[in-house]
């Protein structure tokens, strides 16, 4: 299958899943903050995003405390981070859900960076892809992990014009940072 070709301008939706969270005890899921490992791969994270040139005019973040951290880690790698929304609909969001705020985005913004979780990051993803380079679809399709970013590309005038198969997936990239 092939992604459709959309008019106007060629925008990039970054996809981010928040790097892995600790488990404490007691601790509502919401409020789970990320693990020492976490706190190493979401820096690489920022990292691999600038590399791959693709930081974002805007970052729509889930309210989660791991999505946010993961958030903070990431853009503190950037000499100008963007603007974020931290929006609590991201948070356990669905396919429909996370397109609905995806598609809220304001018309101006390129390249937004989504931060959120598993399952419905990776499900958005598959969804949204009408095709991948080399074997990218297959990498999400297998296992969409911790500090994963996938890289998706169409053309519309606005956000609102996503829609299912209309994105290629362009790279798909695993952060991992390095123990000190």
């Amino acid at each position: 299958m092939t992604a459709r070709a959309g008019a106007g301008p060629l925008r990039h939706l970054v996809v981010l899943r928040h790097a892995k969270s600790a488990w404490p005890e007691g601790v509502p899921d919401h409020a789970r903050p990320l693990a020492p490992r976490g706190r190493r791969d979401a820096p690489a994270a920022g990292r691999a995003l600038a590399e791959a040139g693709r930081l974002p005019d805007l970052a729509l973040c889930s309210t989660a405390v791991r999505a946010r951290q993961t958030w903070e880690l990431a853009s503190a790698q950037w000499d100008t981070p963007p603007p974020v929304r931290f929006d609590d609909g991201v948070y356990a969001a669905d396919v429909p859900e996370l397109l609905d705020a995806v598609r809220a985005v304001p018309v101006e913004v390129d390249t937004l960076l989504l931060v959120g979780h598993n399952p419905g990051l990776e499900e958005l993803v598959l969804e949204l892809a009408g095709d991948g380079l080399d074997d990218t679809l297959d990498q999400v399709g297998v296992k969409f992990p911790t500090s994963a970013i996938a890289v998706l590309a169409w053309r519309g005038t606005d956000w609102r014009d996503l829609a299912p198969g209309t994105a290629l997936l362009t790279n798909v990239i695993v952060a991992r940072g390095t123990t000190p």
